[in-house]
């Protein structure tokens, strides 16, 4: 496919390519071969008013949000043989293009968060629901668009029916070609790597090769905490970095970021066609980066591995204030 048009917006690419990166929980950015794309959205609850705190409230109609997915699997994009895969959405983020402020909010998710999610039965058809994980949202389908659909309407129903655009994922290998591309970012590593990658020290500032980048956005076992906020937080980090190198990149090459997301593009599936990428790119290239959020909540041990418990009051706020209108 075609991205002539991408270059022109150099914060969309940056934020797209971007959050690729930070995607890397799982970091996997645009998935399949050919990069896929079945054409519109689906509206997953979008266009319903809601009542909070006694008032009403109606989806916003001057933002549009980009769900961006790191999915934990190497290699390119694989089909699954059934409608149940291994990659989990490790990473979880929104980009929120508001036209009021032009800037760009990003809602980054915990990959633990415990919601109810659609589960596919042999067939593919819809076979009840399951609470758990936000990540296995993405296991249920074959690891392509039904996956990400399924995902899409698991965040969306999170938060309140909020209506999610666009979607773009990415498999974990994507973030080695992507750091090296813009250099290697530098980082101060905050966390103990000591059992996973001696290389990076703890409380150096450390210019990340391929390897290293993998290592640093992708480990949570055996790393510090081991809690996937802490990996987060690192995402944040890296994600400042990769940006500001991207800019000087594309402010050198105005075909640097089109070229880039082609290295990507076995990697990744998204529903966004050529012309959709476009039009993206003319509304909202010459945004800037707004808020990094986070919902609120608690980490918990569970029978076998950690859940983030979400603080619903204070979920429900974000919800309001990022993707509603009073009316």
């Amino acid at each position: 496919m075609g991205r002539r048009g991408l270059t022109k917006g150099a914060f969309l690419a940056a934020a797209l390519i971007l959050i690729f990166v930070m995607l890397y929980s799982g970091l996997q950015i645009l998935g399949s071969t050919v990069l896929q794309n079945k054409g519109a959205p689906v509206a997953t609850g979008a266009g319903k008013t809601v009542v909070y705190e006694g008032a009403e409230y109606y989806p916003r109609q001057d933002i549009t949000v980009v769900m961006l997915l790191g999915i934990d699997e190497e290699g390119p994009v694989v089909e699954s043989a059934a409608y149940n895969n291994s990659g989990g959405a490790d990473m979880i983020t929104l980009l929120i293009f508001d036209q009021k402020t032009q800037t760009c909010d990003l809602l980054v998710l915990n990959r633990d968060s415990m919601v109810e999610m659609p589960v596919l039965g042999l067939t593919g058809k819809p076979a009840g629901t399951l609470y758990g994980q936000l990540a296995l949202s993405h296991t249920y389908g074959r690891g392509l668009e039904d996956s990400c659909e399924n995902t899409r309407t698991t965040v969306s129903d999170m938060l309140l029916g909020a209506q999610i655009d666009y979607y773009f994922s990415m498999n974990m290998d994507g973030i080695a070609i992507l750091n090296d591309a813009v250099g290697g970012v530098e980082v101060t590593v905050r966390d103990d790597f000591s059992a996973v990658d001696p290389t990076l020290v703890m409380g150096q500032k450390v210019h990340l090769n391929s390897q290293q980048a993998v290592h640093y956005l992708r480990s949570r076992q055996g790393v510090g905490t081991g809690l996937n906020m802490s990996r987060m937080e690192r995402h944040k980090e890296y994600m400042r970095g990769f940006v500001a190198l991207l800019k000087e990149n594309l402010r050198d090459d105005p075909l640097y970021a089109s070229q880039l997301l082609a290295q990507v593009e076995a990697y990744s599936v998204t529903d966004c066609s050529t012309t959709v990428l476009n039009r993206l790119a003319s509304d909202y290239g010459d945004y800037t980066l707004g808020r990094i959020l986070s919902p609120e909540g608690e980490n918990v041990l569970g029978d076998e591995f950690y859940e983030f418990h979400l603080d619903e009051k204070a979920l429900e706020k974000l919800a309001i204030e990022l993707f509603f209108d009073k009316k």
